[in-house]
């Protein structure tokens, strides 16, 4: 029978994607996550086997909290302000921490997509869970006359948004961009442009 963790893993594992979030997967060694979570190495392989096994552990924490409150967002209300509180959730989520973060999926994907299959399916499968949120959210906007095109397609368009904002979070650092970003794509969306 295994030995009981000898540690806090929800320290370890905030403290783990802190690391993760700030250096990126592939510049993240065992040995640095060692360091920053107070664990050693040998409690860490112990516990999770490897660095990938680590991430994939702060991986499904980090959605689970970022998929309760995209949830959470889209709980009701008229679907345009439901849309702007997911967008919210999007930016505040890449730019947590200073300097700012960035989103932990996109990161990841982009930089480390060819060493990480079984995360890349993780990572799909989070995306996907994404999109089905967001569509239940523009079905509901239909049943209210609030939205008129394929829920599905246009859940998948704003998941492909979301990702698109994390990449130029990176490159411009820049928060005013994409408020206005998700403003004119969810006036796009809801037939809103241009409203105040």
């Amino acid at each position: 029978m295994a030995r009981a963790r000898e540690f806090d893993e929800e320290a370890v594992l905030s403290a783990a994607m802190a690391l993760f979030r700030q250096q990126g997967y592939r510049r993240t060694s065992i040995s640095d996550l060692a360091r920053v979570t107070g664990v050693q190495r040998g409690s860490l392989y112990n516990a999770y086997q490897d660095k990938e096994s680590v991430f994939l552990k702060v991986y499904q924490h980090y959605t689970e909290q970022f998929l309760a409150d995209c949830q959470a967002a889209l709980a009701e209300g008229p679907l345009r302000i439901r849309l702007t509180l997911l967008s919210q959730v999007w930016i505040r989520s890449m730019r947590q921490g200073t300097p700012a973060q960035g989103c932990l999926t996109t990161r990841t994907i982009m930089e480390a997509a060819d060493e990480l299959d079984s995360t890349r399916s993780v990572m799909a499968q989070f995306l996907s869970q994404l999109e089905n949120l967001i569509a239940e959210a523009l079905e509901a906007g239909r049943a209210q006359g609030e939205f008129s095109g394929d829920a599905r397609a246009t859940a998948r368009l704003l998941v492909s948004v979301s990702r698109g904002m994390a990449v130029l979070e990176r490159v411009y650092d820049d928060e005013e961009r994409l408020q206005q970003i998700a403003t004119e794509t969810i006036g796009a969306v809801t037939g809103a442009a241009g409203r105040s």
